[in-house]
């Protein structure tokens, strides 16, 4: 209509064109709903309320609740009231303004205010408003009328308000006022503001932050206009949050040989496993089409700070041939795109990004958290610069060190793969006595890096059928190492091949089946500490052996026997008294349920809620994301178990194992390693049954640092 008369804006039209309008409007009504729209005020009232209850099932809030831990169950309410008009002339008007400045934090009012306009006129964006300012030019007694209310409402709720109001012929109307929504960065300095205006107590200051928001402030972020313009061609899954822009590369190989040459990559995969984790690091983010926000791609992405985009349906691709598809465009090596971890949107183009800034306010906000906390904090984290990182944002130790991601890199993949294809024990244990040194030496940096705070060391867990070559120059460079043909060693990779590898020869069954894998580690594990205690005599130099995927407890007997006799070998040899611990993890349901009899053996539980949840659902991670979708529309799930922890379920069999546990071993000490231990929800609810730590990935430190102050300040209340 506007169009049609050559105007602007909407107050610009005149009486005969809004009837025309409306007439048009309930015409448009008609077609859809199939009666008149209605003309008794009572029966619009009733529509407008059941409108407002049918609101909280669409997609949008469904969506929004998911994101933001809300359950379905609570329902929604509906205010009826008078209206008040901001549309009866020049006199009246609507805004919206922030006590504070929602995206720096400054203590300003920011607002915007219209003229003869009703509320849904602002935030519709069909006129440009004028700064809320101007409002003491145009309506200065309204204004300051204004201006004590906004000081009235922060004191009173201590908090910065969002506030919504409507001027009806000079008459001020204060609509509705909330906690408005901030920024990290701003939640920080509101926070810190608030406490040095004595309004708040250290306390409620780490209370009124959200700490998922935290993730924004530790990565690099796409630049915000660059962001709005550009419309994305595809969406998987937010896995891992940050900003990625480069080349495309299919392999790991690619990705470290552009990488080394100064190009920036991004690594586009089926899905990835282990042995891409070279070029995972190389990249500047990975995207996959397969797998689910606890994917092999995520969960590796979080710990090295990687941007990740997982299980993006969308893509149809063609691995072979180095293209892919989404839609009818095509995408081929060296082509650039960019995605968002934190949207998981993907763009057909280079979009800039600009490096997260951490204000001060992060730091002093850490050190309260750490003030009222009672949880420790751990970290996930394979090599040094991990295990650094993750120190530097508050480690308190290493809950979990995935030993099968070093044997990756150089030349230790071949020796590893010698180890495999070898047929005898005496060849096993001269390919894993070239691994030796070199685990040695991993391990003496990851004790050197935590400084004396605890490490945890697993075992080797994945099947090997994970560590044999695919390609055809890798499997001739086998064959020739080993004196087999290249036949030989495709069938030795047919017979390591599993139909259900998750469950399959992994875990302490490697160790059962092969004792040598076990008696390397141990070796490695406790020469590294003694040197490592030997140069650092203040430090206390305790590692943590944990066995994965038992499920019985002759199991770890049987594997500790290994463990013990080879570490005692050691240390005695050495002359040391380094004392160690021999734990195993909890992720069979099994073991929790047995868990009394398991701490017989083990001195320490930890939880790997990763596979625990798989196990406990039936579920497996990398593909359920293919139907959550259809349970989260049809009610069933709210959330997805793998991001958030099934307090029901996963969450009782953790309790009885810890209950059953500390009935055999009161002393014993348990902790959580599976990606539950950065979702704040989750970590509330290992506060709440006694857990001693949770281990994340190093980004998500922070996170569970203020999940776990929030916890035990909610607690003593």
């Amino acid at each position: 209509m506007k169009l049609e008369k050559g105007v602007k804006q909407d107050v610009e039209l005149t009486a005969d064109d809004l009837k025309s309008l409306a007439e048009q409007f309930k015409a448009e009504y008609k077609s859809k709903i199939g009666k008149d729209f209605p003309t008794d005020p009572k029966e619009q009232l009733i529509g407008a309320i059941e409108a407002v209850f049918r609101s909280w099932d669409n997609p949008r809030a469904n969506v929004y609740r998911r994101d933001n831990d809300i359950p379905y169950s609570w329902g929604t309410a509906v205010n009826v009231q008078m209206m008040a008009f901001g549309n009866m002339g020049d006199t009246s008007g609507t805004g919206v303004a922030f006590t504070r400045n929602p995206a720096t934090g400054d203590k300003e009012l920011m607002g915007e205010f219209l003229l003869n306009a009703q509320g849904e006129d602002v935030v519709a964006g069909v006129r440009t408003p004028q700064p809320i300012k101007e409002l003491a030019d145009t309506m200065p007694e309204v204004y300051d009328q204004f201006i004590d209310i906004c000081n009235k409402l922060e004191n009173h709720y201590r908090d910065m308000q969002d506030m919504e109001f409507t001027i009806e012929d000079k008459k001020l109307y204060m609509l509705q006022t909330r906690n408005g929504k901030r920024t990290a960065k701003a939640a920080l300095k509101i926070a810190c503001d608030l406490v040095d205006e004595g309004m708040i107590d250290e306390q409620k200051a780490v209370s009124m932050i959200d700490p998922r928001n935290l993730d924004s402030l530790l990565h690099p972020q796409f630049d915000s206009y660059a962001i709005n313009k550009a419309i994305p061609v595809a969406k998987g899954l937010a896995a891992a949050p940050g900003a990625a822009c480069g080349k495309i590369v299919f392999t790991a190989e690619d990705a470290k040989a552009r990488a080394a040459k100064g190009e920036k990559v991004v690594l586009v995969r089926l899905e990835t496993s282990p042995e891409d984790i070279e070029g995972m690091k190389a990249a500047q983010g990975i995207l996959t089409v397969r797998g689910g926000m606890t994917s092999h791609a995520a969960v590796v992405a979080r710990g090295m700070g990687a941007c990740c985009v997982s299980g993006c349906s969308a893509i149809e691709m063609d691995e072979a041939h180095k293209v892919f598809k989404i839609g009818v465009q095509e995408f081929h090596e060296g082509d650039v795109i960019s995605f968002d971890g934190t949207t998981g949107n993907i763009y057909d183009r280079a979009i800039p990004t600009v490096d997260a800034t951490i204000a001060g306010e992060f730091g002093r906000i850490m050190e309260w958290a750490d003030k009222y906390r009672t949880l420790k904090v751990r970290t996930n984290a394979d090599t040094p610069e991990d295990a650094a990182k993750a120190r530097e944002l508050g480690a308190e130790g290493i809950g979990l060190c995935r030993t099968e991601h070093m044997f990756f890199g150089g030349h230790r993949i071949d020796a590893f793969r010698e180890m495999i294809c070898s047929d005898t024990l005496e060849e096993r244990e001269q390919a894993l006595e070239k691994l030796l040194p070199l685990q040695q030496g991993d391990f003496e940096k990851l004790f050197e890096a935590m400084e004396g705070n605890p490490v945890t060391i697993r075992f080797l867990d994945p099947p090997l059928h994970e560590f044999v070559p695919s390609d055809e120059e890798d499997i001739r460079k086998l064959a020739d190492a080993k004196g087999k043909t290249m036949e030989d060693i495709r069938k030795l990779i047919a017979q390591l091949h599993e139909m259900n590898p998750m469950m399959g020869h992994r875990g302490c069954r490697l160790t059962v089946t092969f004792p040598e894998i076990a008696v390397m580690q141990t070796k490695a594990v406790i020469r590294a500490a003694i040197n490592v205690k030997k140069a650092h005599a203040d430090w206390e130099v305790v590692p943590e052996i944990m066995i994965p995927l038992i499920g019985d407890d002759k199991e770890l007997k049987f594997v500790k026997k290994t463990v013990v006799e080879t570490a005692d070998a050691e240390i005695k040899a050495a002359g040391s008294d380094l004392k160690y611990e021999v734990g195993t993890m909890i992720e069979i349901p099994r073991a929790a349920l047995t868990a009394d009899m398991i701490a017989k053996e083990a001195e320490f539980f930890c939880f790997g809620t990763n596979d625990l949840t798989q196990m406990t659902y039936g579920f497996s991670r990398d593909d359920a994301g293919k139907f959550l979708e259809s349970y989260y529309k049809a009610k069933i799930f709210e959330n997805d178990p793998f991001a958030k922890l099934d307090r029901d379920g996963v969450g009782k069999l953790m309790e009885t194992a810890i209950k059953l546990g500390k009935s055999t071993r009161p002393e014993i000490h348990c902790g959580i390693c599976g990606e539950h231990g950065g979702d704040p929800s989750s970590v509330e609810f290992c506060h709440n049954i006694g857990l001693d730590y949770v281990s994340c990935s190093p980004f998500r430190v922070p996170i569970a640092r203020l999940a776990a102050a929030q916890a035990a300040i909610s607690q003593a209340k």
